[in-house]
């Protein structure tokens, strides 16, 4: 057993209160809302506690989309935060980490994410690569262009982005 204070472990749920636990209660935790995306629930969580408190998070969320012409599926990877006082610890690489290991087991070929400017080069530290062609999301009134930063990871050794536009068939998540 590995009892290492800094292991994630899958969160049962994952709520509000949580993430408020994390990043405290501001209106805009992630410094997305100026985008004016609706996002997705995640539908699997990975944390990990320091001393009983919720410290980081990665959601998972499988996603269709379709790349130029191939129809394909990936685990969008959202959520992920740390509390600020204990950044600097290796925790969100570990619980990104710990969300990847799973998503490797659910069969879509890549893992999906959005960030802003500033993260790119954190996730390209852990091997993400941007996504270079437009991306749309859907939204309430259909698709829009995502105006965030989309990048990508192989959840299989063969596993190659493919070309072309990508669409998202639902919300981001």
């Amino acid at each position: 057993m590995d009892d290492d204070p800094t292991t994630p472990v899958r969160l049962a749920a994952y709520t509000r209160s949580d993430l408020t636990e994390i990043l405290g209660d501001g209106d805009d935790p992630f410094g997305v809302a100026g985008t004016g995306l609706t996002f997705l629930p995640k539908d699997e969580h990975f944390g990990i506690r320091l001393a009983g408190r919720l410290v980081a998070h990665a959601g998972l969320l499988r996603l269709s989309l379709t790349v130029g012409d191939t129809r394909t599926e990936a685990m969008g990877v959202g959520g992920v935060a740390v509390a600020p006082d204990v950044r600097g610890r290796g925790l969100a690489r570990r619980v990104v980490a710990a969300a990847l290991a799973h998503a490797r087991t659910q069969g879509p070929p890549y893992a999906l994410l959005f960030c802003r400017t500033p993260l790119v080069p954190f996730y390209a530290h852990l091997g993400w690569h941007p996504v270079q062609a437009p991306v749309h999301v859907e939204q309430h009134d259909g698709p829009v262009l995502m105006p965030l930063n989309t990048m990508w990871t192989p959840l299989r050794d063969e596993a190659d982005w493919p070309l072309g536009t990508v669409r998202l068939h639902s919300f981001p998540m």
